[in-house]
């Protein structure tokens, strides 16, 4: 991944121009935008960090703020904000503080601020490495516990159902799909069907995910040709490892 930032400022003054120059001199790109929307949304796509800085027209943007918030929620993106302590006040009416990684207060100091963006952009490098699974399952608790067990390995994102998941996966990259067997409406075996229809997730490798283990159940599952199958009875280390061993054999 290629270390870039967006800087997003009412203007691009001879302050924000030397951020520039110091996050160059230490291999960051920069990409400038006013807080303009749809400025913002022509650029975004590949930004894991926005460096907010403002100035006393704070207020005047709230739409903007909104829509940076919306934008780094789900999509691994975090805020760094730069300005006074009365106008971050302001942009946490916006943005929650879960979605910022720091504030900073003027005058900046500028070692720290440095550390924190190279900090940042190697975590966000290591993590863009990681596996990337979506668990597909209309029990949220269940799908949530999964999610838990896994997210501080690999990549995890989670669809309610079979229609969401095809949805999602129009836009987004998975090395493994965990799909629940049995849902209503769409059920696993037809996303499944779904999913090897379409060229561009056609090679995505599924694991069901079923609640039953009596022999007759199973058969009908292993007849779809799945990846593996994972009882729902599986236990955290169990699920670990099973995932382990099929990414070492399978890239």
């Amino acid at each position: 991944m290629d270390k870039k930032v967006l800087i997003v400022s009412a203007s691009e003054t001879f302050t924000v121009r030397g951020l520039e120059m110091k996050l160059k001199a230490i291999g960051v790109e920069t990409v400038f935008a006013a807080p303009q929307i749809k400025e913002i949304n022509n650029i975004i796509k590949d930004i894991s960090l926005i460096i907010l800085y403002t100035d006393d027209t704070v207020e005047d943007n709230a739409e903007t703020w909104v829509y940076l918030k919306d934008s780094c929620v789900g999509n691994d993106r975090k805020v760094i904000v730069i300005g006074q302590e009365s106008e971050y006040r302001i942009v946490l009416e916006y943005i929650p503080e879960e979605i910022i990684y720091r504030f900073f207060d003027r005058p900046l100091k500028m070692d720290d601020f440095l550390d924190s963006v190279d900090g940042y952009l190697d975590e966000a490098a290591e993590y863009a490495r990681r596996k990337s699974i979506l668990i597909v399952d209309d029990d949220v608790t269940y799908m949530t516990v999964i999610r838990d067990w896994l997210k501080d390995i690999y990549h995890v994102s989670m669809t309610a159902s079979g229609m969401q998941a095809i949805t999602w996966l129009a836009n987004n990259h998975a090395d493994l799909i965990l799909l629940d067997y049995e849902m209503p409406i769409t059920s696993g075996p037809q996303v499944l069907e779904m999913i090897k229809s379409e060229p561009q997730t056609s090679d995505i490798p599924v694991m069901f995910l079923t609640g039953k283990n009596d022999r007759a159940s199973i058969m009908k599952v292993l007849d779809l040709k799945p990846a593996d199958y994972l009882l729902k009875t599986i236990d955290r280390a169990g699920l670990r490892d099973k995932l382990e061993k099929f990414f070492l054999l399978h890239g």
